[in-house]
């Protein structure tokens, strides 16, 4: 089985590719990626390091000439591309509209001129925009900040493919967790990262907004699965927790003593989410977390230098 995967050296990508050059069934795995983060990390590290498996190519997804070349025998494509929201979610609107939109279109297009067999996107739940109630993939997305509407409008061109091949669209929790090619924007791992060097993590709002979350090992292992799991087509939420941001200050703090916070703006709530965790997606795709935060939270301090 050929694979590719679009976006494959980012934060979820390294990830991705070391789960699914573990299965048997996949012979190659295509990583295109234009570098754009200038994270290489991808490309370090003996899990990867040379494996035979694995082929790098260097594009944009606006490249349609370069994407039909790519798409040459592959069977699955994983497409994690996208122009990231954290921390300027509601800047540079041409780079999001795009990337997220418009890439996201170019390689519909030229999906639909191969012969891949499965297709999957990694959308957000950042598309829902604020809900203090629970939602799932019957309430209607409310997006509110430009990377949200371009993940909108990029599940509408996705969408297209579900009449001819097997097409998923699954939208997922903050990530957070120790990989390689880090993104230190993340909500936990932006707090992680302060509290480790710093004991002075900053937080905005009075922290009792909740977010709903996945580990990185728990989401790329799913995705993975998703390679060959039954699973209907559709649009599916990959959520494992939600959490509100005191209740992670707190775990923190607790593994680090000395550790302080300062409140910017406590007077004023956030906007929050919650995500129902759709059991039976998580149990297809092998989501099982038995471990309680502060233990994710120890191993993933554990993972700095000092």
């Amino acid at each position: 089985m050929k694979v590719l995967v679009t976006g494959g050296a980012g934060y979820i990508g390294t990830e991705l590719i070391s789960a699914l050059i573990a299965k048997p069934e996949v012979d190659q795995v295509i990583v295109y990626d234009n570098l754009s983060r200038l994270n290489y990390n991808m490309f370090l590290g003996l899990r990867l390091q040379k494996h035979t498996k694995i082929t790098f190519v260097k594009g944009e997804l606006l490249d349609s000439r370069a994407l039909r070349k790519v798409l040459k025998g592959v069977d699955v494509v994983y497409h994690l591309a996208a122009k990231v929201t954290t921390p300027f979610a509601n800047a540079d609107a041409h780079s999001y509209e795009q990337v997220n939109h418009w890439g996201t279109a170019e390689l519909v297009y030229a999906v639909e001129e191969s012969d891949v067999k499965r297709f999957i996107y990694t959308s957000s739940t950042g598309v829902y925009g604020s809900s203090k109630d629970a939602v799932d993939e019957l309430t209607a997305p409310d997006p509110q900040t430009l990377y949200a509407i371009s993940k909108v409008r990029g599940e509408e061109h996705v969408r297209r493919l579900s009449s001819k091949i097997n097409t998923y669209i699954m939208r997922c929790g903050n990530v957070y967790g120790y990989s390689r090619s880090m993104r230190f924007d993340a909500v936990i791992n932006k707090f992680a990262f302060e509290a480790n060097f710093n004991k002075l993590i900053t937080i905005q709002g009075d922290g009792k907004q909740s977010r709903t979350f996945i580990h990185v090992d728990m989401l790329s292992n799913a995705l993975a699965n998703l390679l060959t799991a039954p699973l209907e087509n559709g649009t599916y939420n990959l959520v494992d927790r939600n959490l509100k941001v005191i209740d992670i200050l707190d775990v923190l703090k607790e593994l680090i003593p000395p550790l302080e916070f300062i409140f910017i703006n406590q007077h004023l709530r956030l906007h929050e989410l919650n995500v129902k965790v759709n059991q039976q997606v998580n149990d297809i795709l092998g989501i099982v977390n038995n471990r309680p935060l502060k233990e994710e939270l120890e191993e993933f301090l554990s993972k700095f230098s000092y």
